[in-house]
């Protein structure tokens, strides 16, 4: 696939607004990613729609893989439902509430938990039917007193959320953990560090535990506890209640502080909604009980700020080639000078053939504003054809690696650097 940037919508800024407070908001505002409709509210202009799809991409193929099963569920959920669970005045402020003209309450939902209790039990009648996990990646809403950081909390964001059933804890139990590691290897594959560790529960509620999966970064607004001698990790809230700060409860050993971004979040919820809604089944004993359940959240364009957090220097952003809205940035420097213009649009079109994405800047620029652009950016690999172009080479810069190469080594070394990117 190949993009000319001449006819793509990619407005950088050479300045980021004054009220941009993060690494990612500055980068991803400049670099022409995202634009604010208002506070907490962002359009995805190509560029960040393509790495958003990205990460959709891996995130539900690993959903799959464990078992879960795709939906989609509506936006607007009747109040009565949080009525019915016991949440609508618990949730506070932040869930959106309207009516239709009849006056019947409804919320724009900030989470699904009511609305797939009530899916399930229309249907459920047996534990033969479970275990159950159903997903979807959907558009959330949440009323925050105080959006900030961009993408990192925002009032409108993409999210992931599955909903486990079980008959037993023991089911609960193994996809809770099936879940963990679905979680470890899409973090492992967009290239983002993140750590398991303990953490309330908060508004979703439970009674069994939950883990929050934490990208480490100063941005982050959470303050994480980890002992670097046993790999044990807590928020804050969940290490005080249990134990000193300043001790491990698993070893002893003393505790470290360090800043992190909430990117996902786990919970064995037991019955809480199973029971206050009615969502039963008949078990092996012929005794009908409430099922348990488990929820399994992770923010998807969280996810994109924090990618972007973590793989970014002061010139801009550095994109894991898994994630990257495309693959290849090649610059032509000259687009009136026939033999360039003829050696990019060469290279471009074996690129595209060989399966690469490609975004070819064929702008009339001077060089100096596309080399500035393509810094921002952020690709993981850019090729420029310019003053070398007689010679039949190319500059390749990936990362650190900056050197000319022949045509005829574009494809190899195209192929070998985004493998280990």
């Amino acid at each position: 696939m190949r993009q000319r940037q001449s006819e793509g919508w990619i407005p950088t800024l050479k300045e980021a607004p004054a009220d941009s407070e993060a690494k990612s908001h500055r980068l991803l505002l400049r670099a022409g990613y995202i634009r604010q409709l208002a506070a907490g509210v962002y359009t995805y202009l190509p560029l960040g729609l393509r790495v958003l799809r990205k990460l959709e991409a891996i995130v539900r193929e690993e959903m799959d893989a464990a078992g879960a099963q795709e939906i989609l569920m509506p936006t607007l959920q009747p109040l009565e439902l949080w009525e019915e669970s016991g949440r609508a005045s618990a949730y506070g402020p932040e869930l959106v509430r309207l009516a239709d003209r009849n006056g019947r309450g409804f919320a724009l939902g900030p989470t699904h938990e009511e609305v797939v209790t009530a899916l399930i039990r229309q249907d459920l009648t047996s534990y033969r039917q479970l275990p159950v996990t159903l997903y979807q990646i959907h558009t959330k809403y949440r009323d925050e007193r105080r959006p900030r950081y961009g993408l990192l909390r925002c009032r409108e964001f993409r999210m992931k959320d599955a909903y486990s059933f079980h008959a037993d804890e023991a089911g609960l139990e193994e996809t809770y953990g099936r879940m963990r590691f679905a979680y470890e290897t899409i973090f492992r594959r967009i290239g983002l560090q993140a750590l398991a560790v303990e953490a309330d529960s908060g508004p979703i509620g439970g009674e069994g535990g939950s883990h929050e999966f934490m990208a480490l970064a100063e941005s982050g607004e959470d303050t994480l506890l980890v002992c670097p001698a046993c790999g044990y990790g807590a928020n804050v809230e969940a290490a005080e209640g249990r134990t000193a700060a300043d001790a491990c409860p698993r070893c002893g050993k003393p505790l470290s502080a360090t800043r992190g971004i909430e990117v996902g979040h786990v919970f064995k919820l037991g019955t809480k909604y199973s029971a206050a809604m009615n969502a039963l089944a008949v078990g092996a004993d012929g005794k009908q009980r409430p099922v348990l359940m488990g929820c399994y959240g992770i923010g998807v364009s969280r996810l994109l700020a924090a990618v972007a957090e973590q793989h970014a220097d002061d010139a801009g952003l550095n994109w894991p080639a898994a994630v990257a809205p495309y693959q290849i940035h090649l610059l032509l420097l000259a687009p009136r000078d026939e033999e360039q213009r003829e050696l990019a649009e060469q290279v471009s079109s074996e690129l595209e053939l060989a399966g690469y994405e490609v975004l070819l800047d064929d702008r009339e620029e001077r060089p100096g504003v596309k080399f500035h652009d393509a810094d921002l950016i952020g690709l993981p690999l850019r090729l420029t054809v310019g003053k070398d172009t007689s010679a039949g080479r190319l500059e390749l810069a990936a990362g650190r690696d900056k050197r000319l190469i022949a045509r005829e080594e574009v494809l190899a070394e195209a192929a070998a650097i985004l493998r280990r990117n």
